[in-house]
């Protein structure tokens, strides 16, 4: 079956609310799922949709070998799932989500790869923000099938962003702790270096990563780089409000 015959079966099967479908689980690999998740955002794009920028998972080792993954796996972002710290979301308009606490680059200047450094990547970020990824279990646990795990935009739905202050290259992404509290308890701290892969290096793997699928990263696009912690359960009347030291604070209540 072609790439665009699968990309609209998988669509039918999204739109029925059916995003591990049986029919496909063990079917593809992770070159195919990566055309098949790239088709799928083009279909939405087509639809209407805008892309708001990338995001990346498993930037931590102890997640990688959780999921028997070598490197990093990237997914797209959308205007429509982009939103302002102090936003309430309805529990009841989400399947099974969970909270990771990111940093939210945004690039002044293209990154082209296949050969993107780190050094590359700190030029072309612009600007950097506290943020949170809203994320949501829509089916079968990611470790089953992690190439339809892909497919589904690796669980991605929305990502909440605070202020963002100017990127001059002189941050030290592994000295930046994150301090989460929910309803204003402490719940988590996490010193960057010591919990996921270095920002930077996220960035030029991701344009590196998206030359091999024919895509570059663009100015204005932005990128989320990986959660400091695990992805954090939300009851109903949570607030999440999580500070990251040098960069600032992002909140948002699910009710």
């Amino acid at each position: 079956m072609s790439t665009e015959q699968t990309v609209m079966e998988l669509w039918e099967c999204h739109q029925r609310g059916e995003f591990f479908p049986e029919a496909w689980r063990g079917k593809l690999d992770v070159a195919q799922a990566y055309r098949v998740q790239l088709g799928l955002l083009d279909h939405k794009l087509a639809r209407g949709e805008r892309q708001a920028g990338w995001k990346v998972g498993l930037t931590a080792d102890t997640m990688r070998e959780m999921f028997g993954g070598k490197e990093p796996v990237f997914g797209y972002l959308l205007e429509s799932g982009s939103v302002a710290t102090g936003h309430t979301f309805r529990l009841d308009e989400l399947r099974k989500p969970l909270v990771e606490n990111e940093l939210l680059l945004t690039l002044a200047q293209d990154l082209s790869g296949p050969n993107a450094t780190v050094e590359d990547a700190q030029r072309a970020i612009g600007t950097i923000a506290p943020a949170f990824e809203i994320v949501e279990m829509r089916g079968a646990d990611m470790r089953v099938d992690m190439p339809l795990a892909l497919t589904d935009n690796v669980a991605q739905r929305a990502f909440v962003y605070g202020a963002a202050i100017p990127f001059s290259g002189k941050l030290d992404f592994g000295d930046v702790r994150a301090v989460v509290r929910v309803n204003g308890e402490v719940k988590a701290t996490a010193l960057g270096r010591e919990a996921i892969d270095n920002q930077l290096q996220t960035v030029a793997w991701l344009a590196n990563a998206l030359h091999r699928h024919g895509r570059r990263l663009q100015a204005g696009e932005r990128i989320m780089t990986g959660s400091f912690t695990k992805p954090m359960a939300i009851s109903a009347g949570d607030t999440f409000e999580t500070e990251f030291s040098g960069v600032g604070s992002v909140k948002a209540t699910f009710v």
